[in-house]
């Protein structure tokens, strides 16, 4: 089989399979999985950025990012809409390089959804414990992947209509946190020390603000999740494109607005390198005793609970689609006959995130806390798929002019060329500040390659998915 009848014979294959994935999901759905995946990003995280660039060198750090983000959206969009499959970026590079593009790409989003739901889980925990100081928060957040694991189990629909209702909610709650720590909000504050420390701009203020760019990122990380519900989308090429551009202004709107007013409350060198930064800022203006304190921890949660629910969903459906095509083990590739779910995808991501959490001896390094690493690796997986889904639009423009392409990339080639840029730089960077972390992300690559090399023959024999290899 030829890479050019690759989209053809994928969407065959997907849909006359018995045991398929179910196509349910509509425009609200993909909608509230976009920004559901993104939206913890809100909650947590961004907040390490501080510690290195200040306030004000992070908000031109997000910036950047932002512009990055927009125009790989609006771009990755067309190869979406182009190529429905529930393996995502595995499928265009795949289409775009062949099997070892594909290879790359499969294993770069797996490493970005993977690691992913762990620095979540703990983000969880920290929540819980504000309410619950005696719980330990690793054992929270391994209870949080038993739950959802089992939702996301149960089946699509019900997952799906899930992470809309949590989105709303943890949108609501951020507009809540804004209000009420508006009336306190000072521009002083927000500025005092606000580059790297310095109360004005120098060129020391730079590397502060390459090195904060994971956290940048992790304002946005995984909104592409939604390429791979692709194939459970009851009409992708229309639904997912406005899923996108709606996903993507509502979270810029969002992470710049909390970002400022968090900033704004008080010391916010308080809230660097803390799990749990809107409680804390808020806490500020409230008291610990106030309704309004626990009401943003418990509905907080449901932020956190969104994204951590819907990257579930995303590594499950991108383990699924690399197994079934002989990227993975086989046995991840199976559908559970009742709730038509890939199970097996879903239990093995989750193990390696659970494991990920007590990993504090190996992830804990290079003066970051265990979160802050985690958030780096999958942040290295995200940036080297985009920089491959890029190539991978500029290559099949070219080589497949004829593809039909329900949507196609605003402003091309300019847009697709600046994330694909952007994406190249911000890999760099952040390899340079993180030289260990780049480096066991590498070993990674090369242990994936080693297992990819050798089951070479048994890709070869698969008779469906439109993913086998096609060497020679």
């Amino acid at each position: 089989m030829q890479s050019s009848n690759l989209p053809e014979s994928i969407m065959s294959a997907s849909n006359q399979a018995p045991h398929g994935l179910s196509a349910s999901l509509g425009t609200w759905q993909l909608w509230g999985i976009a920004v559901g995946l993104v939206i913890s990003g809100e909650y947590f995280g961004w907040s390490f950025g501080w510690a290195s660039a200040g306030t004000l060198g992070f908000l031109v750090t997000t910036i950047m990012v932002a512009v990055m983000y927009g125009t790989f959206i609006f771009s990755f969009t067309e190869l979406t809409a182009s190529i429905p499959h529930a393996g995502g970026p595995f499928a265009y590079s795949y289409h775009a390089f062949g099997p070892t593009g594909g290879y790359l790409a499969g294993m770069a989003t797996l490493i970005e959804f993977v690691f992913a739901p762990p620095a979540i889980a703990l983000a969880i925990g920290a929540y819980l414990n504000v309410q619950y100081p005696a719980l330990d928060p690793k054992l929270a957040a391994v209870g949080a992947y038993i739950v959802f694991m089992g939702l996301n189990i149960v089946g699509v629909t019900i997952a799906a209509t899930f992470e809309l209702f949590v989105t709303l909610l943890a949108i609501f709650e951020l507009l809540v946190f804004m209000g009420v720590v508006a009336p306190g909000f000072s521009l002083a504050n927000f500025t005092k020390g606000g580059w790297s420390g310095a109360d004005s701009f120098s060129l020391a203020a730079i590397p502060g603000i390459f090195a904060a760019i994971p956290f940048a990122i992790w304002f946005f990380l995984a909104i592409e999740g939604v390429a791979m519900a692709a194939e459970e989308a009851k009409d992708p090429k229309r639904s997912i494109p406005i899923a996108y551009t709606g996903g993507i202004l509502t979270l810029v709107v969002l992470a710049v607005g909390v970002m400022v007013f968090a900033g704004g409350v008080g010391d916010w060198t308080k809230l660097a390198n803390i799990n749990d930064p809107l409680p804390q800022a808020m806490k500020t203006m409230v008291g610990e005793s106030s309704g309004w304190l626990h009401m943003l921890v418990w509905l907080g949660l449901f932020g956190l609970v969104a994204s951590f629910h819907g990257i579930i969903l995303g590594y499950s459906r991108q383990i699924y689609a690399q197994a079934r095509s002989g990227y993975l083990p086989g046995w991840f590739g199976k559908i559970h006959p009742r709730f038509k779910t890939p199970h097996r995808a879903i239990l093995g991501g989750g193990a390696v995130g659970i494991a990920a959490i007590f990993s504090d001896e190996w992830l804990s390094f290079g003066g970051q806390s265990l979160t802050a690493n985690i958030v780096t690796m999958s942040v290295f997986g995200a940036l080297l798929m985009y920089a491959l889904s890029m190539a991978a639009l500029f290559k099949l423009r070219a080589a497949e002019p004829r593809l039909a392409r329900p949507y196609k990339a605003p402003f091309y080639p300019v847009f697709p060329a600046i994330a694909l840029a952007g994406a190249l730089i911000c890999l760099g960077t952040v390899a340079w500040f993180n030289p260990l972390l780049a480096g066991l992300f590498v070993l990674i690559l090369l242990v994936g390659y080693g297992y990819f090399q050798l089951t070479h023959k048994q890709r070869e024999a698969l008779p469906f998915a439109g993913l086998a290899e096609a060497e020679g």
